[in-house]
């Protein structure tokens, strides 16, 4: 009984910022690790980035290293993504995760068991 729901996302022009939010609900007590991911058009989904439970130790994609930055508020069940340097490449319906069972701030999608329904970010050249 966890959700979650992303928003932050819309279009903006290459080299601009966002910043994504997800908003936890329901039994959030549960809630460990938490992650990014995004998903292109006929692409795989992929790791963005992620967070651990003190929300003192991320983790990221290289393409988005030195770019995005993840954060969490613990007392607030929320969790964020700042997004610097947008590039077109960007682009991607970007998914917040939670990890209920494991600590690590794993980059596989198999390791996340609650997920939100995407917010859409489009970047134009």
């Amino acid at each position: 009984q966890v959700r979650l729901v992303e928003s932050g996302g819309g279009l903006m022009q290459a080299g601009g910022s966002l910043r994504l939010s997800c908003a936890a609900s329901g039994r959030t007590w549960g809630i460990g690790v938490m992650a990014w991911f995004r998903q292109s058009q006929g692409s795989e989904r992929q790791f963005v980035a992620a967070i651990d439970a003190s929300g003192k130790n991320a983790r990221y994609a290289e393409s988005v290293k030195d770019r995005f930055i993840m954060s969490r508020d613990i007392a607030k069940n929320m969790a964020f993504l700042r997004m610097n340097g947008l590039k077109p490449e960007d682009t991607a319906v970007y998914f917040c995760a939670a990890r209920r069972h494991g600590a690590g701030v794993a980059a596989s999608l198999p390791s996340y068991d609650v997920w939100g329904q995407g917010t859409q970010v489009t970047v134009s050249p």
